[in-house]
């Protein structure tokens, strides 16, 4: 079984957990998780760290992530998607392009947004989509976001638009939608999202489920977890270097060229070419966050 990072397109109706115990079952992994949770009537890119790429999970959080959908005008939901009742409803009117921009515009760049009720916060130790579910309303704090990227136009169907977003992490596209809504003197429901970047990855990168599943057990198309750190400055370091840094010697990372401000992570690569280490810049030295190989003996894997 190769380490490293899955790219898996998901299909419409399975959670994001559905994925993981499907890759389980096929291929067998010691050890696999996902990342950026997908609701099940969402598509699109999801990553799975696969065995040793579950050592860099906590480096690929992923700063923003992008995504296309479908915003249906008219009609709003308890959940803010089409997968929800219906608890509100109000006529659409003329959506004129000058209109849509001018809507458009009031979420670019940093804005507030309040969590939706059906999401998995936490108020007074339980879920908000199990206080919803119960029918209890509590108030949520707005939280800031960043939207790099926001187009919206006309869809071939009636009273829908259709959208593509650029957004920080921790952005909930269905309330994006009921927002628009709101902005543009109607309500809204999210009809249909896909998500096509997280992070540094790309949806042309991504295998379909089915496809992995048909694959023989074992044989995965992951990312090696070097290549899966392709945002962060790679450092290779000589034999020496290596054995110092996998053994948790600090000093040795001052033999290191110090990193510049915009340096944010460091992936230390072995003479082997496999990604030894994980740093951080902090005060303008590296330190160490983590040792990916925990055996000295993969220094000698190819």
């Amino acid at each position: 079984m190769a380490d490293g990072i899955l790219l898996i397109d998901k299909p419409e109706g399975c959670t994001s957990a559905d994925v993981v115990r499907a890759v389980k079952r096929r291929h067998r992994p010691s050890s696999v998780g996902h990342l950026g949770t997908l609701d099940p009537m969402a598509t699109g890119l999801l990553p799975l760290c696969i065995d040793g790429g579950t050592r860099i999970a906590q480096f690929l959080g992923a700063e923003h992530k992008a995504y296309t959908g479908r915003i249906r005008l008219g009609a709003e939901t308890d959940t803010l998607d089409v997968t929800g009742k219906t608890v509100a409803e109000a006529p659409v009117p003329q959506i004129t392009a000058e209109r849509l921009t001018a809507a458009v515009a009031g979420f670019l760049g940093d804005t507030q947004q309040v969590p939706p009720m059906y999401s998995a916060l936490k108020k007074g130790g339980k879920r908000l989509y199990e206080l919803a579910r119960e029918g209890v309303g509590v108030e949520r704090e707005p939280r800031p976001i960043h939207l790099e990227r926001f187009e919206v136009a006309p869809s071939a169907v009636e009273g829908e638009l259709d959208f593509e977003v650029r957004c920080s992490k921790g952005t909930y596209v269905r309330v994006l939608a009921s927002d628009l809504g709101k902005a543009l003197g109607t309500v809204a429901a999210l009809a249909t999202l896909r998500r096509t970047e997280f992070g540094d990855f790309r949806i042309t990168e991504s295998s379909s489920l089915d496809a992995v599943l048909e694959r023989e057990p074992g044989d995965l198309p992951v990312l090696a977890p070097r290549e899966a750190l392709r945002g962060s400055k790679e450092i290779a370091v000589d034999e020496k270097t290596a054995f110092g840094i996998a053994a948790g010697q600090r000093y040795v990372l001052d033999r290191l060229e110090p990193p510049v401000s915009t340096e944010a992570l460091g992936a230390v690569i072995a003479p082997n070419g496999r990604l030894l280490a994980v740093l951080e810049e902090k005060e303008g030295a590296w330190r160490l966050r983590r040792v990916v190989m925990p055996e000295a003996s993969e220094l000698y894997r190819p």
